[in-house]
């Protein structure tokens, strides 16, 4: 079953061979309308506030605050590639968090016995949830909402409802609290694995059967692409992505409590789902994502320090999720139309 589809509208080499250069403009548009709209931004509060907002003090507060999300985002967006959606990002990263000190704090292990002993349930996690997907047949919405609140559930069990503390090893916390040419480590995290996605999904076999499975699982399966054993593997990076995030988050974090993860999951749907909107529209794609995540990092930073209330962030959030959602459907229809035409033209 599917819960989106992927298919994408950006122009190819034949079809901007004919046109002039304002009709290449034009059709151009539409696939960097949202760079061009996060230039525009970062330029528009650069000349507002020019004491705070084009500072490097504020660009490592947007690097280390986002870099979560962009994660998380990034874990998000491998699943939907095959039309699937994996809702356990924002809910496992709650008990991955807590879990990653408590086995240090509580049970005396070493930190690097505790993060692969963190990253292993995330794979675990996702081999469930693919599981249930591709071999229950269950929504994937509905699958890893059920998966990602019993994680949830037994965040709350484990910690009691109460903070998880303890002295930690620097080892551990140098892994979000490293600076690297004047810029917090996760920034470059962030920039490696998407590196490694971005190589994966547009240049290897793999990330052509995922595109391939998200746009017509069917036709998929009929030419040969083994779609159960791609989208179960798609559903394993996922969890292990999330869980390398909630490392990270207990890194920054320093202690464990459930109430703190879950405020992740929005801004990191967004993010992917803005990521399918741009650089190829209608087609969830990695550098879509992270600017996506871009923009909101610097719309959400931006008001903010006009002295925007504690409630921006989350409206703004939820809003721009609409207008994405919005976008990314109205491209697929036009993709469709796209399609059902083509033949008659011919």
């Amino acid at each position: 079953m599917q819960s989106i589809e992927s298919t994408a509208l950006e122009p190819t080499r034949s079809e901007m061979a004919g046109l002039s250069t304002g009709q290449k403009i034009g059709r151009l548009i539409p696939v960097y309308g949202l760079v061009i709209l996060t230039v525009g931004l970062i330029v528009l509060f650069s000349i507002l506030l020019p004491d705070t907002f084009p500072t490097v003090l504020n660009v490592r507060s947007i690097v280390s605050d986002k870099a979560i999300i962009a994660l998380l985002s990034l874990a998000a967006m491998i699943p939907m590639a095959s039309g699937r959606i994996d809702l356990t990002v924002g809910y496992g990263i709650v008990l991955w968090h807590i879990l990653a000190i408590s086995l240090q704090t509580a049970y005396g292990l070493p930190w690097p016995a505790a993060v692969l002993i963190v990253l292993a349930l995330g794979v675990l996690t996702g081999f469930i949830n693919g599981l249930l997907v591709e071999v229950a047949k269950i929504d994937s919405f509905i699958a890893t909402l059920g998966t990602g609140t019993v994680l949830y559930a037994l965040a709350l069990w484990h910690t009691g409802g109460r903070q998880v503390v303890g002295v930690l090893p620097e080892g551990f916390y140098a892994l979000n609290g490293t600076m690297l040419f004047g810029l917090p480590i996760t920034g470059f995290y962030v920039l490696l694995i998407a590196i490694c996605m971005w190589i994966v999904l547009e240049y290897l076999p793999i990330g052509r059967y995922l595109y391939a499975i998200g746009a017509n699982p069917k036709a998929a399966a009929l030419n040969g692409i083994p779609v159960r054993k791609f989208v179960i593997g798609a559903f394993v990076t996922s969890g292990l992505l999330a869980a390398l995030t909630g490392v990270l988050l207990a890194s920054k974090l320093r202690i464990g409590q459930a109430s703190v993860g879950l405020e992740y999951l929005l801004p990191a749907l967004v993010g992917a789902f803005l990521g399918s909107t741009t650089i190829k529209p209608g087609r969830v794609n990695v550098w879509g994502t992270l600017i996506g995540v871009i923009i909101l990092a610097v719309g959400i930073s931006g008001i903010q320090q006009f002295g925007g209330s504690f409630f921006v962030e989350p409206l703004f959030n939820g809003v721009t999720l609409l207008i994405a959602i919005g976008i990314a459907g109205y491209a697929q229809r036009k993709r469709g139309a796209v399609r059902r035409t083509t033949p008659a033209s011919k």
